[in-house]
């Protein structure tokens, strides 16, 4: 209906497994064994609060720049990215200070080199993942032409 607000809830649940060991559990998706990470007491080899935090962002970032290419009518040959997140101890607490998103683009003109540069001003600004949090992310891409 027109002039209604849009809101979307998203349900999760954790059962703890023992230790600092829990499964992640989402409706109709795969399990996530999820554990607090080695340098906090936890275990090494699996995914940490910490990691799916990144990635929710690394993600939100690629699919944002993905739904601005379909509006656009761009196609892209390849998308790849690593994000590094650092934590620091800020005011007496430990949080995200910073993330930074290296993208790697190939595109088939110069033309699209150029479309894709403008869609990526876009995507920090609107990306939902980005835009509920604090931490200043940053977006270092290589697009490349061939």
């Amino acid at each position: 209906m027109k002039g209604e607000p849009v809101k979307y809830t998203y349900n999760t649940r954790l059962e703890w497994t023992g230790e600092k060991k829990g499964i992640l559990k989402c409706k109709g998706k795969p399990d996530i064994v999820t554990a607090c990470p080695p340098e906090f007491g936890g275990h090494p080899g699996v995914w940490s609060p910490e990691d799916l935090f990144l990635a929710s962002v690394e993600v939100c970032t690629m699919t944002t720049l993905l739904w601005f290419t379909s509006k656009e009518d761009l196609t892209l040959k390849s998308y790849e990215s690593a994000a590094i997140g650092n934590v620091e101890l800020v005011g007496g607490v430990f949080q995200f200070s910073s993330i930074t998103i290296k993208v790697k683009i190939n595109v088939l003109s110069e033309g699209d080199r150029l479309r894709v540069e403008k869609i990526l001003k876009k995507v920090k600004h609107a990306c939902l993942i980005t835009n509920s949090i604090d931490t200043n992310v940053c977006i270092e891409p290589e697009i490349i032409v061939d």
